[in-house]
């Protein structure tokens, strides 16, 4: 078959740029290790800036990646690892009965579906500071979810 009639010939795919959602006004940029390391990682991998070039496509892109990562706070570790905070890892059963397995990230590295619940998201707010075996109602669209904490780790 001719080169010609390939696919080759088309314009390559855009690329899809994942959506930063904004940090609230005065919460500290909190990420997790391997959040940081993804946000350098991503910024290593943007084309360079060429010299004597004002404008480049990425440098928007590559200025917000630049931010997030100076204003990055790494989390420190819980005083007491029993209680659900930044970077935990949690286990919880609804109502449905089924169990739920989420961690608590920076925003930047969050992912629901996942189960990578950026800090500010209601869900991991409503966690934060409980225990295992407390019951968390937490509100969702539907109305009110209580959850019961089966499990909490730290891993880094």
């Amino acid at each position: 078959m001719s080169k010609a009639f390939t696919k080759d010939d088309g314009p390559s795919p855009a690329e899809v740029q994942r959506h930063r959602p904004p940090l609230p006004a005065g919460v500290p940029n909190y990420v997790t290790r391997r959040g940081l390391q993804a946000l350098r990682d991503e910024l290593a991998a943007l084309e360079p800036v060429q010299p004597g070039l004002d404008f480049h496509a990425g440098a928007p892109r590559r200025a917000e990646l630049e931010a997030r990562i100076a204003s990055a706070v790494l989390a420190p570790p819980p005083a007491d690892p029993g209680e659900i905070r930044f970077g935990a890892r949690v286990s919880v059963r609804g109502e449905s009965g089924r169990p739920r397995e989420l961690q608590i990230v920076g925003v930047d590295e969050a992912e629901p579906a996942a189960g990578l619940v950026a800090f500010v998201a209601p869900l991991a707010r409503a966690l934060l500071g409980h225990r295992v075996g407390d019951v968390v109602t937490v509100r969702t669209p539907g109305g009110e979810d209580d959850l019961m904490v089966l499990a909490v780790e730290y891993k880094p």
